[in-house]
């Protein structure tokens, strides 16, 4: 299921219109997205969490040459599934 599709369900299931639906969808994104670079982590009971990894700097090696270099330190979401969802997906 792609967004068009998830906007055309959502607009069938609250029986509203699509382009209502689809700024419903896209705010719930947004806030998403704003909650987890603000807070680090949104919780969404039975749906899973959405927060953010933090890698620590790390050295590794560049695979043409061979040379050690130095990976630095970053930052990446990460969504890890509520129970309801993994179960559903079983």
């Amino acid at each position: 299921m792609n967004k068009t599709e998830l906007v055309s369900a959502l607009a069938d299931k609250l029986n509203v219109s699509k382009r209502l639906a689809g700024d419903m969808v896209n705010g719930f994104i947004e806030i998403v997205i704003d909650g987890v670079a603000k807070h680090g982590e949104v919780k969404l009971t039975p749906l899973g969490n959405f927060s953010i990894r933090h890698s620590k700097a790390r050295k590794g090696r560049n695979p043409r040459t061979g040379e050690e270099i130095q990976i630095k330190a970053s930052k990446s979401p990460k969504f890890r599934p509520g129970k309801m969802f993994r179960e559903a997906v079983k």
